[in-house]
């Protein structure tokens, strides 16, 4: 109770951050620019076909069950519970994560069981943490030895070493879109954090302007990270840049809280990098959190869901469990809670990136699993309301909420009522878009006929028969003109 309890701790500790941090980072539609490249506009339809995907955080940082890397940074120690057993000092604590590259071993890493399991649930893209802040690649990258491929990682002499890789051809092979998430910050390097001056918060600790060689020097080994994964990893479809810190200074938006403690330019050249992977990757989309402008293809609201449909592309990543990185003892959603939160998203134009997050074992807990498996349930018999659609208004009524088929043939009604365990009630009373004229309505999961009528207005009545006991975590109306 106590390591749950922590754990809650935690989780709202970083919702209050990231919420604040990246969901309100600036007006989302304001300063959003369709990409000029005709190819990004035809991945980013097709991306909006996906709807379901998955995150997975992953690093060294699972042998000790903390949130990511945020640990490292002194600006978040208060949040991130620094445990007093993994050093008393910082600089000792610092020295003991790094060592933790000494004894990283996930032995049961087993891509493909992840992507039998999330492919039934109906993820169709995946999004991994190629490198967090803390500047640990997991990836073969040729610039740094801090790597799951170094000698130094017990996990080097196993022959799915380059996790990265593993993961990208596993997950490519069942037919999923695949993203690359880096991280634009790097706190193992001198080149970010030189060891002349302490680090005070999570940005550079030096200023660019004065030391231009020393930001140079990072710029560069960041374009041939980049450069790496956009080469050598196979199809790409999304560059997922985390750290929107790094970014120049001008861009800065002074009404936004983090933002405004960002002292120094860090422009890390986001043409360049940009120009670079689209000749290594043509089309590929590019998501530059957080930084409106060419390089942000579209936003990502975290751990939170826009409370109206939006115009622009969008993506909330949301965790399973409460911390975006593997906790023991993890409070993990339920199938219910996620189903809803999916049909809320997907109401208002948006894609769900479910972050799952595998443990030091290389494994997910054994609940995801289960997670999974009713999701998939759902799944099967409800495919063709989430897939592929668009918002349509009125979006949200009460319970009830909307999606469309892209040729606006097909309107599709969730009913919800948010309670433990979901009952589909004898009959349900709700409006369809104005001017659609139904011709015929189904429930999905229920074979026999439905009893429905039009009444006043755009008011729709039906009576639900007594299989409807049989549906889960919603009813589906599917409504064809």
């Amino acid at each position: 109770m106590l390591i749950k309890q922590k754990t809650k701790t935690l989780f709202l500790s970083s919702l209050l951050i990231s919420t604040t941090f990246f969901s309100q980072a600036h007006n989302v539609s304001e300063g959003y620019q369709k990409p000029a490249d005709p190819l990004v506009v035809q991945n980013l339809e097709n991306w909006q076909d996906l709807k379901f995907g998955l995150f997975m955080h992953w690093g060294t940082y699972s042998q000790w069950g903390i949130v990511e890397s945020w640990s490292l940074c002194p600006e978040d120690e208060s949040w991130t519970q620094r445990k007093p057993e993994h050093g008393k000092s910082y600089d000792e604590y610092v020295k003991n994560y790094e060592n933790l590259q000494t004894t990283f071993n996930p032995t049961q890493f087993d891509p493909q069981k992840w992507a039998d399991a999330v492919k039934k649930a109906g993820m169709k893209y995946v999004v991994f943490t190629t490198k967090h802040h803390d500047g640990f690649a997991m990836f073969d990258t040729q610039q740094s030895d801090y790597k799951i491929t170094s000698p130094k990682t017990p996990f080097s002499k196993n022959p799915k070493a380059d996790v990265t890789k593993e993961i990208f051809n596993t997950f490519r092979k069942e037919g999923f879109k695949i993203g690359a998430y880096f991280s634009k910050p790097d706190w193992h390097s001198d080149d970010y954090w030189w060891p002349y001056f302490p680090p005070k918060d999570r940005n550079v600790n030096y200023d660019p302007k004065k030391y231009p060689e020393r930001w140079e020097s990072f710029k560069k080994f960041t374009f041939n990270q980049l450069n790496e994964i956009t080469s050598r990893y196979g199809k790409i479809d999304i560059l997922w840049l985390d750290g929107g810190w790094v970014r120049p200074f001008h861009t800065i938006d002074p009404k936004v809280e983090w933002q405004r403690t960002i002292k120094m330019e860090q422009d890390i050249d986001m043409d360049k990098i940009g120009a670079m992977v689209r000749k290594n990757q043509p089309g590929i989309i590019i998501v530059d959190r957080t930084v409106p402008g060419k390089w942000e293809n579209y936003v990502t609201p975290e751990q939170a869901v826009p409370e109206h449909a939006l115009s622009i592309p969008w993506e909330s990543c949301i965790t399973m469990g409460d911390s975006f990185s593997y906790v023991p003892n993890d409070n993990y959603k339920s199938s219910q809670k996620i189903i809803e939160t999916l049909i809320k998203i997907i109401s208002r134009g948006g894609n769900y990136l479910m972050n799952i997050a595998p443990g030091p074992n290389g494994d997910y807990d054994p609940v995801v699993y289960e997670r999974l498996k009713e999701i998939s349930g759902w799944m099967d018999m409800n495919q063709s309301a989430v897939f592929a659609t668009r918002s349509a208004a009125p979006y949200h009524e009460g319970s009830f909420y909307y999606t469309q088929s892209k040729d606006g043939k097909t309107v599709n009604v969730f009913h919800m009522d948010e309670k433990t365990n979901y009952q589909s009630p004898a009959s349900l009373t709700f409006s369809v878009p104005e001017n659609f004229q139904p011709k015929s309505l189904k429930v999905l999961g229920i074979s026999s006929k439905i009893q429905w009528k039009k009444t006043s207005g755009n008011t729709i009545e039906i009576k639900l028969p007594e299989e409807r006991e049989n549906l889960k975590y919603a009813t589906v109306i599917q409504i064809t003109k």
